[in-house]
């Protein structure tokens, strides 16, 4: 019999400390799981499979009175948005300690995976793709902490959704989801006084914004060979996917066309990724279900933005072949304002921007190769003059990425080994002693897809999202958070075949830990042919 399972991704970027604090239990205790499941292993896959399921903790939520809003339902069989309504709960007030958003989905017959967004006023709120369902059907949740969006909640709204999807005589899955929202009443948990999008690529802030956040939910997706950009290779190699500079992608922000923000993209793998449906039908990849977005502290620049007129933000992807599609960027930009004063001024005093380097070096012979290096750095820092004092920011933030692509001739076997590292850091400086937050943040990729005798095609793959948090006051560390959340998965099926005759199988597994300063959350998941085998939690 099939358990429901809720789940939550971890939110990373700059807020990730806090995310943290609100995701770990409070205590090491160990976590009450079963070791081990005592449901049969079939010697394949059949026509039904365990729900989908993640490691990651649940969001936890406070005690007290709360109030619940349904924000979308509706059934995804085409491209056609969802549009409706948002009103703010009745009797829990416009003060929230907690807002969590729930999407309950199903979905049965046959079907790819899907992309899909949800807008309340325009703001992105969530971000999710879709698993690929059995010929039985299966349901799945997913949680997110949306307490960020309040500025937006408080007020009455249009609402889109859209998971664009086809339903025909072959892909048969029509996508069912409800989306709600329930509201903790409570002392104001801390979230930005306003969240703003952009106007055809301008922005207006209040003239007495102090801290300036910008979130950009970019995701290499919608088909093509952005969707797997990781494997693009220079234009002179025999491979499927070319672009001139090959796999290196960079998202970058920009303030009236000069540099504010770069950012490593996470290599989502969505779960029909490495032509292996059979790896994600259980587990999904990190971050698959719930996109997170990469945020980008613009408070250096609010010396310049807080002039009450319009200011041209652009997002570009580096590495994209001109004209060519495959990255949605949209933008939502959270403002922190001083209650203390009417017009906030202040100044960019620093910014460095170091070259950006991108080598992919091909190699030919029966073994093809590409070796890709990349770099760049970026520093800026800025003040502003609040009713509290003058506060000076710096932020600084250093990427890296290197891979080694290899493939024979027909790209069988095809194999990639590659990492991704984001390092950032903040300095607050005014209003007491300074305080910095330095993010280490790692992401890898090792796999290998083989077709071998009878065609059976032959995926092991392990993808890793690692975090390092490190906060210091005045030199001294403060706390610390750290983020392990690893996938692991092998999976065979017969390809150019009838579904039932694929004869598939496979193992796959998660583990998700979180240390912080104020305890750990440590749990383990692995499946045999979609069942769920064992299940372990504790620290």
């Amino acid at each position: 019999m099939k358990r429901r399972i809720v789940m939550s991704m971890f939110a990373g970027a700059t807020l990730l400390a806090s995310t943290l604090l609100g995701a770990a239990p409070a205590r090491s205790a160990e976590v009450p799981y079963p070791a081990a499941r005592q449901a049969a292993v079939p010697a394949e896959f059949g026509t039904d499979w365990h729900d989908p399921i993640t490691a990651a903790p649940p969001v936890t939520r406070p005690s007290g009175r709360s109030c619940q809003v349904t924000v979308a339902e509706a059934q995804f069989r085409d491209f056609t948005p969802y549009t409706g309504r948002y009103a703010p709960p009745e009797g829990c007030g416009d003060s929230w300690s907690k807002v969590v958003l729930r999407m309950d989905s199903k979905v049965r017959g046959r079907q790819f995976d899907r992309l899909g967004y949800l807008h309340v006023g325009g703001v992105e709120i969530f971000r999710t793709s879709t698993p690929q369902p059995s010929p039985d059907g299966i349901e799945w949740s997913v949680e997110k902490d949306v307490t960020r969006y309040s500025d937006t909640f408080r007020g009455s709204h249009d609402v889109e959704m859209l998971i664009g999807n086809v339903v025909d005589d072959t892909y048969t899955g029509i996508i069912d989801v409800k989306v709600t929202l329930t509201f903790y009443q409570g002392r104001q948990a801390p979230a930005p006084d306003r969240v703003l999008t952009l106007d055809q690529d301008t922005l207006t802030t209040p003239r007495n914004s102090e801290r300036i956040v910008a979130e950009v939910y970019a995701t290499g997706s919608g088909g093509g060979c952005e969707e797997y950009w990781y494997l693009a290779v220079p234009s002179n190699a025999p491979y499927s996917c070319r672009a001139d500079g090959g796999p290196y992608r960079e998202v970058q922000i920009r303030v009236d066309g000069r540099l504010a923000g770069i950012a490593a993209p996470f290599p989502t793998v969505w779960t029909g990724g490495w032509s292996n449906p059979f790896l994600w039908y259980v587990v999904p990849g990190p971050r698959a279900f719930d996109v997170k977005p990469i945020e980008y502290d613009l408070t250096p620049f609010a010396g310049i933005l807080n002039d009450g007129r319009p200011h041209r933000v652009q997002v570009q992807v580096v590495g994209v072949p001109e004209g060519q599609p495959g990255w949605s960027t949209p933008v939502n930009v959270l403002v922190w304002q001083d209650a203390g004063r009417a017009h906030v001024t202040g100044k960019l005093t620093t910014h460095t921007s170091g070259d950006l380097a991108d080598s992919a070096t091909y190699t030919p012979g029966s073994e093809h190769r590409v070796d890709t290096e990349g770099s760049h750095r970026l520093t800026v820092a800025g003040y502003v003059d609040t009713s509290h004092g003058r506060v000076t920011t710096t932020v600084r933030r250093s990427l890296a990425n290197t891979s080694v692509h290899r493939w024979a001739e027909g790209e069988n076997p095809d194999a990639l080994k590659a990492t991704w590292t984001d390092d950032e850091s903040v300095t607050v400086d005014g209003r007491g002693p300074a305080r910095t937050t330095r993010t280490h943040r790692t992401y890898t990729m090792d796999g290998t897809t083989v077709v071998g005798a009878g065609d059976r095609l032959r995926t092991v793959l392990t993808l890793g999202d690692r975090a390092d948090v490190t906060e210091t006051r005045s030199g001294h560390r403060t706390a610390r958070y750290r983020l392990d959340d690893t996938y692991a998965g092998d999976a065979t099926y017969t390809t150019n075949v009838p579904r039932d005759q694929r004869h598939a199988v496979a193992t796959t597994s998660e583990r998700y830990r979180i240390r912080g300063s104020d305890g750990c959350y440590d749990r383990s998941l692995t499946t045999v042919q979609g069942v769920l085998t064992e299940e372990r939690g504790g620290c």
